[in-house]
């Protein structure tokens, strides 16, 4: 059995949406300079057709691991057209799903992901004047990075 999917080395050797998007709406970091990786997610936000405020664009900058790149680049494949509140609810399981499967010593790569999205739309809420529930936006711990 192979190391990485073939979804993973996909996302890796070609990276979907990698970039930075000048005058973002939001701008969301995650990661921490002990373990290696961080994440920077960069978010354009327009209304939708539903009312909802929907991702229009969205780039990342990934500083890290081939897990790490691949996490990030299907991360922003899920989101973008998606609304604000789908991007909340996007799971790191459902990262690790969508590249089928990461080794469980590479599954905080896909935790970064998830807390760089939230991070830039909690980003978004706070240049915006949106209250939220800080619930909503608490930071876990990387268990990996706090070694």
């Amino acid at each position: 059995m192979a190391l990485y999917s073939e979804k993973v080395m996909d996302h890796f050797r070609n990276p979907r949406n990698l970039g930075r998007i000048e005058n973002a709406d939001a701008v969301g970091e995650a990661g921490n300079a002990k373990c290696g990786d961080i994440m920077t997610i960069y978010l354009k936000i327009a209304d939708g057709d539903n009312g909802k405020k929907t991702i229009e664009d969205v780039k990342f900058e990934t500083f890290g691991c081939g897990s790490a790149i691949a996490s990030s680049s299907m991360a922003t494949e899920l989101i973008k057209g998606k609304s604000i509140d789908d991007a909340l609810n996007l799971s790191n399981k459902a990262v690790a799903e969508a590249l089928d499967g990461l080794p469980a010593y590479k599954m905080h790569c896909s935790v970064l992901a998830e807390e760089a999205i939230k991070a830039a739309v909690k980003d978004y809420y706070d240049k915006n004047n949106i209250a939220y529930d800080a619930d909503l936006f608490r930071e876990s711990t990387c268990a990996h990075c706090s070694e």
